[in-house]
């Protein structure tokens, strides 16, 4: 049986009503359906990384060419190595 929700005068009142950890008393989960949320920003975590310097240059080359920041063609090539890997 579900629990039904109750009126909530305002959003501080529904934030104190939704901490509960267990929502399933309120909610019927069994209609959900998984959703792909693809402009969600994912969370960053800065991170020190040494690379050789001529790395790091060839890396500011191949970023110019694509006229992109070489941190970002960083984050290209990791994320592709990463996907490539997981596909094995």
């Amino acid at each position: 049986m579900i629990k039904k929700i109750p009126k909530l005068k305002d959003e501080p009142e529904e934030r104190l009503f939704w901490q509960e950890p267990d929502s399933s008393e309120c909610l019927d989960w069994s209609d959900a359906e998984e959703t792909v949320l693809p402009k969600l920003k994912p969370s960053t975590r800065s991170i020190s990384l040494r690379l050789p310097e001529s790395m790091i240059e060839e890396l500011k080359v191949l970023a110019n060419k694509r006229d992109i920041p070489y941190q970002s063609l960083l984050k290209i090539f990791i994320s592709e190595k990463i996907n490539a890997e997981l596909r094995h």
